[in-house]
């Protein structure tokens, strides 16, 4: 395997109200030396907003923000949750969760210089459970039954009328076949659309979407420590193998869950193709910070940096605190390729 280093924790809550009780799974972007880091700021009353700071080079904070770069809004924005970052062209884009408290909702703010960011609303599909699993059902290519498990967790847990949970979501760094391309996660695998332009998804494309759903899996669980489920961790990494995926992975024991980040390459034209698939997690909660905190046993990847041949991950620890590691990304994608014939 990949030679992974822990180089610790390097943000953790502070005095500040909107983030004394957590900072974690943050969103990332490499200016320069720079990496800008947008990440989930929770308070102790269990508020969730987005804070900011940046680092100088791969691990050292030059500046913190002591306010929230967003806040809730609208509605739908009780609190705003794990964000995810891509410069498109000369605009960046942030994709969040929208909770409300009881559903979750997909949304996204723009923004030229990552200083100020323009909300652009809910993109993910208005529509419930119930519905979507008949949709589901018309699949023309059959869904496996875990995607009927989890609707019935969530109506259980919830309610009948909860909305589809769909989350993880990050676009492409660049265009695919002239359109946008987003990731997105409606469990227990990660999917992919594909759209011109934001307007339009609506809940007509949406429920066309649904039909073919198993046509747009790009990863799905394969090994032991997916056991539950996955889900999307950082945006895609452009390499001349592939489009290089770090994601989340959940095994659910008798002792409770334990959240792993794994490591997937795609084909660059189609990333429905599954070039490389490690069969081991990348790396798995370890420190004491990683297995005791407001969550425990959880590492989750969302952001990451290249400095020469290191890619460093960023990931939320035990959802207390900021961590990352580092590695070869040349290494990774050695072995990457090698699992494909394994």
């Amino acid at each position: 395997m990949v030679a992974i280093k822990k180089e610790g924790i390097i943000l953790s809550p502070s005095d500040e109200e909107f983030e004394n009780l957590a900072v974690f799974n943050p969103a990332c972007v490499k200016v320069g030396n720079e990496v800008h880091m947008f990440y989930r700021a929770m308070s102790k009353e269990n508020r969730s907003v987005i804070g900011y700071c940046k680092l100088d080079g791969p691990l050292k904070v030059a500046e913190r923000a002591k306010k929230p770069i967003l806040l809730p809004e609208h509605e739908y924005e009780y609190n705003l949750e794990d964000p995810r970052i891509t410069l498109i062209g000369d605009t960046y884009y942030l994709t969040y969760v929208a909770y409300d408290g009881r559903n979750v909702r997909i949304a996204y703010a723009t923004s030229k210089d990552l200083k100020k960011f323009e909300k652009k609303g809910v993109i993910s599909p208005e529509i419930t459970y119930d519905e979507a699993e008949d949709i589901f059902r018309e699949c023309s290519s059959k869904l496996k039954e875990r995607y009927f498990l989890f609707e019935s967790y969530f109506k259980d847990i919830v309610g009948k009328d909860v909305l589809l949970w769909d989350k993880d979501a990050f676009l492409f760094p660049k265009k695919i076949n002239g359109k946008y391309a987003l990731i997105h996660r409606i469990l227990p695998d990660i999917q992919i659309i594909y759209f011109d332009k934001f307007s339009d998804l609506t809940l007509d494309y949406w429920k066309k979407y649904f039909k073919k759903l198993s046509d747009h899996v790009i990863l799905e669980s394969e090994f032991w420590f997916e056991s539950r489920n996955i889900g999307g961790g950082c945006p895609p990494i452009e390499t001349d193998k592939g489009w290089l995926i770090i994601y989340h992975a959940v095994d659910d024991m008798d002792r409770g869950k334990i959240y792993r980040a794994g490591a997937a390459l795609l084909d660059k034209k189609d990333p429905t193709k599954v070039i490389g698939h490690l069969k081991e997690p990348l790396f798995y909660p370890e420190e004491d910070w990683e297995k005791k905190g407001n969550v425990n046993n959880v590492v989750f990847p969302s952001g990451y940096a290249i400095f020469d041949e290191k890619l460093y991950i960023y990931y939320g620890a035990a959802d207390k605190h900021i961590a990352a590691v580092s590695l070869n990304i040349n290494d990774l994608l050695d072995e990457l390729l090698k699992s494909k014939s394994l």
